[in-house]
């Protein structure tokens, strides 16, 4: 660039909890000496994928992808979405019991998200249908799926739609694991110079403190990308998912996200086994 920064696009969905954690580098209240960012917005499913490709210098992905990715990406200590204790949910038009989902049709929002990595632990044995997350709910309600796990703000609002919570996945993971489930992540690519992976890395730490710590001014920015979520609605979202967990790489957080990697390895739906490294 003219003003010899290096130039890091930097990729996240378009939702109200990462419009929170990127708010003070969008608006310029944290910024560097030898890094540019240029925010780019796309669905998390999408940024999967192009994770794969190299496409952005760092970018959002589900933990699930990153044995996927992990040739070209390194995960950054910063900007991990963790639920401790809630996570994805498996919706269903009737109260199913759970011992009843085996052979069902399941609605999926991507086949590298960590929602379908966790539903395959707990149940392998379903016919996965991958649609866009928003489509999910509607799709049950219209009984073109058995159930749906439900991503995003559907966590908060579901109770709304008259449908059953069959399981809250990430309580069940805390359940059994006595650990919060790692469901995204933030990765920066691993052949940019050192000081541009950590000046990034540093960048986005300080934006999540500065969002947790001007709150207020950090939410109301976000509401703009809470896909019409009330304003306490929206609060308690980003407060599930931008907290202490997310400013830096917790040793539980690397410990559970290891062991979902693990599992999924063993079972047969990772491909790649892959040990976690974060700058």
């Amino acid at each position: 660039m003219d003003n010899g920064k290096h130039l890091v696009e930097i990729a996240h969905s378009p939702d109200s909890d990462d419009a929170f954690m990127f708010y003070a580098l969008a608006k310029g209240f944290v910024s560097s000496e030898i890094v540019d960012f240029k925010h780019i917005l796309s669905d998390i499913q999408s940024l999967n994928v192009a994770a794969q490709e190299g496409r952005y210098g760092m970018t959002a992905i589900s933990y699930h992808a990153y044995p996927y990715v992990a040739d070209k990406y390194i995960l950054t200590a910063a900007g991990s979405s963790v639920g401790d204790g809630y996570g994805p949910i498996l919706m269903a038009k009737e109260a199913l019991d759970p011992k009843a989902l085996k052979g069902k049709k399941i609605g999926i929002p991507g086949l590298m998200t960590t929602a379908y990595l966790a539903m395959r632990l707990y149940e392998p044995d379903f016919e996965a249908v991958v649609m866009d997350f928003d489509q999910i709910l509607p799709a049950v309600e219209k009984g073109e799926v058995d159930a749906g796990v439900i991503i995003h703000e559907g966590q908060v609002t579901w109770g709304e739609s008259g449908l059953h919570n069959i399981v809250d996945l990430g309580a069940w993971w805390k359940e059994v694991h006595n650990l919060p489930l790692p469901l995204g992540a933030n990765c920066i690519l691993r052949n940019l110079p050192e000081d541009v992976k950590k000046e990034s890395r540093r960048c986005l730490s300080e934006s999540i403190q500065y969002a947790l710590d001007h709150r207020e001014a950090a939410l109301e920015y976000a509401l703009q990308f809470a896909r019409g979520l009330s304003n306490e609605d929206a609060d308690q979202f980003v407060g599930m998912y931008v907290n202490h967990h997310t400013t830096d790489m917790d040793p539980e957080v690397l410990r559970s996200a290891q062991l979902l990697l693990d599992l999924g390895y063993d079972a047969g739906i990772v491909n790649k086994k892959v040990q976690l490294e974060y700058v």
